[in-house]
């Protein structure tokens, strides 16, 4: 077994501390990798809280992993030692459902295992994330990490990355079309850096108008502060498409009504309480309220080629690990710009 040093809250009311476990030897079809950077996500607060589900602790959060291999099984193929690697929000899943057959393990039939707070395919052993120093993985799910990107800001776009690049190419949005980003957090600036290389016409909409400098600075082409009545009066009937990425309660109801005829709602932020949608809300428009949980493994890779190939990284707030309890109590405030990141050279 290969000792690791990590950060993890032991239960739902006590702060992250360091903690050691054991994780598996590298079998014939694994890579370990040393991590260096791990981003840090909202639903990480929101799991070691067990505000969405009952946790399994002791839990080592973080999904937005990079770093650099170490070692590699006899039947690995695909990574060598010293290449540059990462994971995201899953490390494995059943294989044989016909949505794995489709390249779709993140909608696993028999539940793909999650990165932390989760079970290994043998639906007993314990799933421990990236606030750790080293990780081992299938191969099938590691990722390939290119080497002009920097890395600490290529941790993010594990999850917030392809969280709002997957749907846009779903929905194929591109020239042509006006994309609204609902939301300028970790997603909503990804979303807005997404939507303008794959040559969309882009708004944020948000009730902060002091963001406006800062989604332009991301390539927005308009900014609309939703909580001005006469701004979003003029925007009615405007937009093709809206990617939702708020976690807060917030009207549904009045953000369909931005949507063209067939326009598309697409949710990708997890607000805690089920949202009233009023009928005619899509019936006036022949609208869709739609939804999208992160991406496959190969459109994980392929966004990080795009990326890559775009020099598009998160912007980030590198932190030490000893930080990450004050650094949660920041991002509840959404006072980051736009995503923390660990340096677990600090761990």
């Amino acid at each position: 077994m290969i000792q690791t040093k990590a950060y993890a809250a032991q239960n739902e009311t006590t702060p992250l501390a360091p903690w050691t476990f054991e994780r598996r030897e590298v079998g014939p079809h694994d890579v370990q990798f040393d991590i260096q950077f791990c981003g840090v996500c909202h639903s990480d607060l929101h799991q070691v809280r067990n505000d969405w589900f009952p946790g399994i602790f002791p839990m080592v959060p973080g999904h937005e992993i990079v770093g650099r291999v170490v070692k590699v099984g006899d039947h690995v193929k695909n990574f060598k030692v010293g290449d540059l690697a990462g994971t995201g929000c899953i490390v494995d899943s059943c294989r044989v459902c016909e949505n794995c057959k489709q390249d779709l393990e993140q909608y696993c039939l028999n539940g793909n295992s999650q990165t932390y707070n989760g079970l290994e395919q043998d639906k007993k052993t314990p799933t421990y994330g990236g606030y750790s120093n080293t990780i081992v993985v299938n191969e099938d799910f590691v990722l390939h990490v290119s080497d002009k990107l920097d890395l600490a800001g290529t941790a993010p776009l594990l999850c917030a990355g392809i969280t709002t690049y997957s749907p846009l190419r779903h929905w194929k949005v591109g020239k042509g079309h006006k994309l609204a980003v609902l939301g300028l957090g970790g997603l909503g600036h990804m979303a807005v850096k997404f939507g303008v290389a794959f040559g969309a016409e882009v708004t944020v909409l948000s009730t902060s108008p002091k963001k406006e400098a800062d989604a332009k600075k991301l390539g927005a082409h308009h900014f609309l502060v939703t909580t001005d009545a006469a701004q979003v009066k003029a925007a009615a009937n405007s937009f093709d498409f809206i990617l939702d990425t708020v976690s807060a309660e917030h009207d549904f109801n009045m953000y369909l009504s931005l949507l063209r005829v067939n326009g598309v709602h697409i949710c990708v932020g997890v607000p805690p309480k089920p949202a009233e949608i009023a009928a005619f809300s899509l019936i006036g428009g022949r609208r869709s309220l739609a939804g999208s949980g992160i991406g496959s493994i190969a459109e994980t890779q392929e966004m990080l080629d795009f990326c890559a190939e775009h020099n598009i990284v998160s912007d980030i707030e590198l932190i030490d690990i000893k930080d990450i309890q004050a650094s949660y109590d920041r991002m509840e405030k959404g006072d980051v710009r736009y995503r923390f990141v660990i340096d677990m050279a600090t761990l």
